[in-house]
């Protein structure tokens, strides 16, 4: 376990990570369980007082999965065990660093920069972006 984390805080992973990227597949899932995780650890630019899961997910003006009918709802068993997966240090390219990702329209190329910050990838059609190295410690 790279975090401590409640049965609550489980459950609301899965719901996130189900709303941000259902489409996505799992390994899309995975990836946004990565940057939610990643919030919570780094201590560090606009998530210098995240320490939790719940506080990740919740901070103003980040998920937009929040607003979306697929975070609401009991989280399935599935979803559950890909949370889970995250929870106890699972990590997949572009997102192992990622503090940031979104969404372009129409399927267009990803910006470069986004938030000040250097793309690390791309999965299907969701950009990760990574902080420069040296303005937050490595995760992973």
């Amino acid at each position: 376990m790279i975090i401590n984390y409640s049965t609550k805080e489980l459950d609301l992973l899965a719901r996130i990570m189900r709303a941000e990227a259902l489409s996505e597949g799992d390994l899309g899932m995975l990836m946004v369980g990565n940057v939610v995780v990643n919030r919570a650890l780094a201590d560090c630019l606009t998530f210098k007082n995240i320490n939790s899961v719940t506080d990740a997910i919740y901070q103003k003006n980040q998920f937009s999965g929040t607003n979306s009918s697929l975070f609401y709802g009991q989280s399935t068993t599935t979803e559950k065990r890909l949370a889970e997966r995250i929870l106890k240090g699972e990590y997949y390219h572009p997102a192992t660093n990622s503090l940031w990702f979104y969404a372009p329209t129409n399927n267009t190329d990803c910006k470069t920069t986004w938030y000040n910050q250097f793309l690390s990838g791309r999965y299907k059609n969701h950009c990760f972006y990574k902080p420069d190295p040296g303005i937050c410690k490595e995760l992973h």
